[in-house]
Formats: C-alpha cells, structure tokens, sequence
C-alpha cells in the first residue's frame, strides 16, 4: 500500500483514550480542520440528535476536501470510514484509558465545563448502573467489543482502502505523531 496522504483521518478509542486530544494536535500539526462527532451528536439536556439530523450534519462536516475526525459512532461510520484515509485506533490498556477517564471526568465537574450541545458533566451519571449512562461502565463494556469487532470490521472490502495504525499505547501514539512532518498539502489543495 502506498504512504498515507492523511488528508482524511479518523481517530477511534475508548472514551478517555485522548481521541479529540490527539485530533486536535493532529488538526495543529498538518492544518487540517478538526471535525469532533460528540459535538455533532449530543444536544441540550443530553439529547442525543435524531439519527437523520446526526447523519446529515456529519456528511456536511466531511465535505470539506481535509479533516481529522474523532469518534466511533457507529451510524456514521460507513460516511467516515468511506471517506478517510487513514484509521488511528487508540488500543490502549483499559486500567490506563479508565485512569483518563477519571481524570477527565473530575476537572470537568469540578470545573463545570461546558461540553456539547451546552451540557455538563453530571455527578448522577457515573452513579448509573446502565452502561449508555455511565462513561465508567460504558469504557468496560465497550474495551472486548471493540478489539473483537475492529479487526473484522477492518478486513471488509469496503474498508480496504484505509491505512490503519493500531497504537497500543501513549508512546507508540507520540512518537507516530512526532514522525509527522508538515504535510505538502494545505488546505487550498486537494
């Protein structure tokens, strides 16, 4: 397979992987517009947006010529995936993803960040016992599923073309990101 353009790159991972961190440093790096998927997804009062408005906000998002996307939202996947070139998977170990995850968590409550769709972090979720609720037990449930789906969603047909990194850990991450040298494509070309 040829070399990467990264002209179009989709990061997955657990939540609290650092998917939308590595996004934007990437956006940074080769000038390429971020597009974030849970700014895309999530309305006031933690609505999720119905799947039609979701899917035709993530298609008018990906019609720019550039981007890095950060998300695993599988109602869209076959418009990101379709698209990109190039597959970031963030397959780090669960206790360090949960460790994040945590961290996260606290400065955003604490701090009360405003997130989108103009929410915040609530106490009453991680309460939850109901994993679409609760980050925690969402990032556990999810870990198996992904490292058993990913691969054999990876080997379809139709996703063939994407040149897909597995970075199994921060600094296998930072030294890809490192590697990167400002790309000669800017966004005026395409």
């Amino acid at each position: 397979m040829a070399a990467p353009s990264y002209k179009r790159i989709v990061i997955l991972g657990k939540s609290g992987s650092g998917k939308t961190t590595l996004a934007r440093q990437i956006s940074q790096q080769l000038a390429l517009p971020h597009i974030e998927l849970d700014a895309l997804h999530w309305e006031p009062h933690w609505t999720e947006a119905p799947a039609a408005v979701f899917r035709a906000r993530v298609a008018a998002a990906l019609s720019q010529p550039l981007w890095v996307v950060d998300g695993n939202y599988s109602r869209v996947r076959d418009l990101v995936w379709a698209q990109a070139d190039t597959l970031l998977w963030l397959d780090y170990p669960l206790a360090l993803t949960l460790r994040r995850l945590f961290r996260r968590t606290l400065r955003r409550l604490f701090r009360r960040e405003v997130l989108w769709g103009n929410n915040h972090e609530r106490w009453s979720s991680y309460l939850s016992l109901k994993p679409e609720n609760n980050l925690f037990l969402w990032s556990i449930k999810s870990h198996s599923k992904q490292r058993r789906e990913y691969p054999l969603l990876l080997e379809q047909p139709e996703h063939r073309h994407l040149h897909v990194l597995r970075l199994h850990n921060p600094r296998e991450t930072t030294e890809w990101l490192r590697s990167l040298t400002a790309s000669p494509t800017s966004p005026n070309e395409g």
